[in-house]
């Protein structure tokens, strides 16, 4: 398992669109990938799991990954959050 903790930049939070992009990029892998705010965690290949968390701008979550690629999702989605999960 890896694990590592992210400011959320998005202005808007993870509303629908980011929440998507950041689905979309997680189910591209194996791994179990959940997100972790507070005492509450999401499966992050989840839609509405991910909208459920209620990410706020600023807030800052723990990206968990534990499968076989897992250090290769956990950069992925690290780098996604980063740059910014807007789509255009």
């Amino acid at each position: 398992m890896v694990t590592q903790k992210v400011i959320i930049a998005e202005p808007s939070g993870l509303h629908l669109r980011p929440a998507g992009k950041l689905c979309e990029i997680s189910l591209k892998y194996q791994s179990k990938i959940q997100i972790k705010k507070g005492n509450s965690t999401a499966n992050a290949k989840s839609v509405l799991g991910i909208l459920a968390a209620r990410v706020q701008s600023g807030d800052e979550i723990e990206i968990i990954c534990e499968g076989t690629d897992e250090k290769e999702a956990l950069a992925a989605i690290v780098k996604i959050v980063q740059e910014g999960l807007e789509c255009g």
